[in-house]
């Protein structure tokens, strides 16, 4: 019998991110010089001490289910370990994931078989570094039946989450989805520990319920507070992104080029783990200036790079200057170019002379090898 599982949901599509995720699920879009988004929440879970879990994968999953792998990076190579789990059919049926809840549900198989007391449920598209133990042992001082985990946001972004109400001791009395005058400026990050005998009654209950979207803000959580069950908010005071849009996610990159933000991607006692691509160190040439910015290896520079993140095996030819800018990795940015808040997808190459800039009130601008070639005249060289 274990204490406490991990089922994290890698599923979902990340519309709003655009061409990042137009052929990758969000979770594995690349972050951070070196990282894949879920790279995150995976070494959260190795940090607390969570040693078995289940990861939900569904939208374009390969090269999540590769990234993933036996979960080698994360030490979750050994027993129970990591446990990626697809969509599936079986005499009984089966069916894509229809909502949060439903993903859950349709595994809750794989759940019964460790016998776990507590079920903590994350999601793989988040930023934050947070140990997940405090968070049961609140839960299991307040014997609560579910314990929601939230950040205050500004007032101004409380009508675009979840915002839960809650009297002094930190009893949620109530829920409210994307509230336009909200009550409380209490964020649920869409983390939970539940009792796994309670939500799994919860979870059968919701299955036969047409009506149901099968989501956990939206039909689980009412429906416990409807019962009066015990629900109790776990306040986070650390950093912590939704990284999905395109400003959101290229605000989160930047962040970590702020020394007096509390995101660190090399906090020694809290490390975040991935694989590592064994490739030479970067190599920075006379001609070349770097200024406040992250550089991964194999990269080749010649050119000025200013508040930017590279990551590995990118290319920067003399006089070029790459500011303000995410550049994925295998990027080759000829001469002469001039990139500015700009994020390059990977192996896309930028002929010299390209000039792409976007103004600091807009949003950044992705780029891939086809949308460059929309940009560029058949002469090559002029962005239109």
């Amino acid at each position: 019998m274990k204490e406490c599982i991990g089922m994290l949901l890698a599923g979902g599509e990340g519309k709003r991110l655009g061409e990042l995720t137009h052929h990758l699920a969000k979770p594995a879009v690349p972050f951070g010089g070196k990282y894949r988004i879920i790279d995150f929440t995976l070494s959260n879970c190795t940090n607390s001490g969570i040693s078995t879990l289940g990861v939900l994968t569904q939208y374009s999953p390969l090269e999540l289910n590769k990234h993933i792998g036996n979960g080698k990076p994360w030490d979750m190579d050994k027993q129970s370990g990591v446990t990626v789990l697809s969509p599936y059919t079986a005499k009984t049926g089966g069916d894509w994931y229809s909502g949060t809840a439903d993903a859950i549900y349709q595994n809750m198989h794989f759940i019964n078989q460790f016998d776990p007391e507590y079920v903590l449920v994350i999601s793989g598209d988040h930023i934050y570094q947070m140990d997940y133990q405090k968070m049961l042992e609140q839960h299991k001082k307040t014997n609560a039946d579910a314990t929601i985990s939230v950040i205050e946001v500004p007032w101004d972004d409380a009508s675009r989450f979840g915002i839960l109400n809650v009297s002094d001791n930190l009893r949620i009395y109530e829920f409210e989805e994307k509230p336009k005058n909200p009550q409380s400026n209490l964020a649920s990050m869409g983390i939970y520990i539940f009792k796994w005998s309670k939500l799994k009654a919860y979870l059968l209950e919701d299955a036969h319920n047409k009506a149901s979207r099968h989501d956990f803000g939206k039909d689980i959580i009412p429906a416990m507070l409807d019962d009066t069950q015990r629900l109790f908010a776990y306040r986070f005071d650390g950093y912590w992104k939704d990284v999905g849009t395109i400003r959101s996610y290229w605000e989160a990159n930047m962040d970590l080029l702020d020394e007096n933000l509390s995101l660190k991607s090399n906090h020694k006692e809290w490390r975040i783990y991935t694989h590592d691509s064994n490739l030479p160190p970067q190599y920075v040439s006379q001609t070349a200036t770097v200024s406040n910015s992250l550089i991964n290896s194999g990269c080749l520079i010649h050119g000025n790079i200013e508040n930017s993140i590279l990551f590995r095996n990118v290319h920067v030819e003399q006089a070029s200057t790459v500011r303000q800018s995410i550049i994925h990795p295998g990027v080759r940015i000829g001469e002469n170019c001039k990139l500015n808040r700009v994020i390059v997808m990977e192996n896309t190459v930028i002929p010299k002379g390209t000039a792409i800039e976007v103004d600091e009130f807009q949003e950044p601008f992705v780029i891939n090898q086809e949308i460059l070639g929309g940009m560029l005249t058949p002469a090559g060289g002029e962005s239109k």
